[in-house]
């Protein structure tokens, strides 16, 4: 048996690299855990599907509704864009409860979609204290 540093000798350059192997992996597997919340987020779509049936302009935004099939989507969009301010948009089916999305957006709130049917449905935009409600539309 060999007695300690004879034939036994550690190579600190392979450790070294093994260590820096093994840093650079869990701080791109970190950079990954941390980008793909952001990645899902700017993912979700901006714009309904169908075409325009409806405009509603009010005070301090605009709210439009589109239909497709039998889905109804709506999306509320403020007339100064690009600074936070409270909106929200909402669609709700007859006899169903509504979809709504509100928050501090800087440039729309929504897109909502429900599937409506033959249904009609009423719909709401909010930006600031400016509002809209328009019910049973689309019947």
């Amino acid at each position: 048996m060999p007695v300690c540093g004879e034939d036994d000798t550690v190579d600190s350059g392979a450790i070294r690299r093994r260590l820096a192997v093994g840093l650079a992996l869990l701080t791109a597997s970190g950079l990954l855990a941390v980008a793909a919340p952001a990645q899902a987020h700017a993912a979700a779509p901006t714009k309904c599907e169908g075409r325009k049936v409806r405009t509603y302009p009010f005070s301090t935004g605009t709210l439009y509704v589109y239909k497709k099939g039998g889905y109804v989507c709506a999306i509320t969009k403020p007339k100064d864009p690009g600074r936070k301010q409270w909106m929200m948009v909402s669609v709700q089916a007859r006899r169903a409860n509504p979809v709504v999305d509100e928050w501090h957006y800087r440039y729309q709130a929504g897109p909502v979609t429900v599937h409506a049917g033959q249904r009609c449905v009423w719909v709401k935009g909010k930006v600031g204290r400016g509002s809209v409600s328009k019910g049973w539309i689309l019947c």
